[in-house]
C-alpha cells in the first residue's frame, strides 16, 4: 500500500469511558470526530444511542459529516465466555450484523473474552472460540466480516501473549483480529512479534499508547513504536487500510474532543 491508502478513523470509547459524566449523544460524537478531520468512525453498541435499529438514518448522518462507518463494536455482559449465554450473544451478533450490512465494507468488532465466573480458563477459551467462530459464520451469511478485539481491562481472558496464542489456535481462519497497540503493550512487550506472528488475521488497527508503566498516554507520548506498527499492518494480507485511533488517557477524560483532535494531528506527522 501507498500512504494514500491509509485511512484514519476514531473510536467512540473515548467518550464512553466517561460514563454518566457524558451527557451528549451520537450526533455530538459525529460532529467532534468530523470536525477533527477523521474519515471514519468505529461506534459501539453503547454509544449508538437513538440510531440503534435505524441504519438508514445513521447512514445519512454519516454522509452529512463526510464520515464512513469502519466498524460496529459490540460487547456482552457474558464476556462471551458463559455457556448459558451463547445463544443470546449470537442473537445480538445477528442484530448488529444486520445493522452493519447496510454500510459497505463495515465490520463487526466483538469485544474481548472476559472472565465473568469461576471455572477453568480452558473452558472459557473454548466457549469464547465457539462464539467468535459461529459469529464469523453468521457474518459470512450477512456479507459482513467479524473480528475480535482483545483488551487488557479487568478480568480479560486475553491479556498476555500466551492468551492470544491460545485463543487464535481455536479460531477459524475467517475470524479477523483488531489488534490494539495499547492493550498489547499493557499485557506483553513483544508487540511487534505478536503482530507479525498473527498478521494474517489483522483486518484493521486500533492505535493507542501507554507509558513504560502501562498507563494510558496520548498517542506519540508513550512507548508505542507507531511507525513500526504501521509498517507491519500495511503488509498484512487482509488489512483494509483503516487506522482507528482510540484514546483513554487522562487528557481524553478531561476533554475528549480536544484529545481526539490532537491525535489526528499526531497521525498527520506520521504521514496518515
Amino acid at each position: 500500500m501507498t500512504s494514500t491508502d491509509l485511512k484514519v478513523g476514531c473510536q467512540t470509547f473515548t467518550w464512553e469511558m466517561l460514563g454518566e459524566e457524558f451527557h451528549g449523544g451520537p450526533d455530538d460524537l459525529l460532529a467532534a470526530i468530523a470536525d477533527a478531520g477523521y474519515a471514519g468512525i468505529e461506534i459501539t453498541d453503547t454509544m449508538i444511542g437513538h440510531y440503534a435499529g435505524k441504519p438508514g438514518e445513521f447512514a445519512r448522518s454519516l454522509d452529512d459529516r463526510g464520515l464512513q462507518l469502519v466498524s460496529f463494536a459490540m460487547g456482552s455482559r457474558s464476556g462471551f465466555t458463559e455457556t448459558d449465554e451463547v445463544e443470546t450473544d449470537l442473537e445480538a451478533v445477528k442484530r448488529w450484523l444486520d445493522f452493519a450490512s447496510r454500510f459497505p465494507g463495515a465490520l463487526v468488532s466483538m469485544g474481548s473474552a472476559t472472565v465473568m465466573s469461576d471455572g477453568p480458563r480452558e473452558d472459557k477459551f473454548r466457549v469464547a472460540a465457539e462464539v467468535y467462530n459461529r459469529a464469523a459464520r453468521l457474518g459470512q451469511e450477512a456479507g459482513v466480516e467479524v473480528a475480535v478485539h482483545p483488551s487488557s481491562h479487568h478480568d480479560t481472558l486475553l491479556y498476555d501473549r500466551g492468551d492470544y496464542d491460545a485463543l487464535f489456535a481455536l479460531l477459524d481462519p475467517g475470524v479477523g483480529w483488531v489488534p490494539d497497540t495499547g492493550h498489547i503493550l499493557r499485557g506483553h512487550r513483544d508487540m511487534l512479534d505478536t503482530l507479525t506472528t498473527h498478521r494474517d488475521r489483522i483486518r484493521y488497527l486500533h492505535l493507542k499508547d501507554v507509558d513504560a508503566g502501562g498507563t494510558w498516554a496520548m498517542l506519540g507520548q508513550g512507548v508505542c513504536d507507531t511507525p513500526a506498527v504501521i509498517e507491519i499492518v500495511r503488509a498484512a494480507p487482509r488489512f483494509n487500510g483503516w487506522l482507528v485511533l482510540e484514546e483513554e488517557s487522562h487528557e481524553a477524560a478531561a476533554d475528549p474532543a480536544a484529545a481526539v483532535e490532537t491525535n489526528r494531528e499526531t497521525m498527520r506527522r506520521y504521514g496518515a
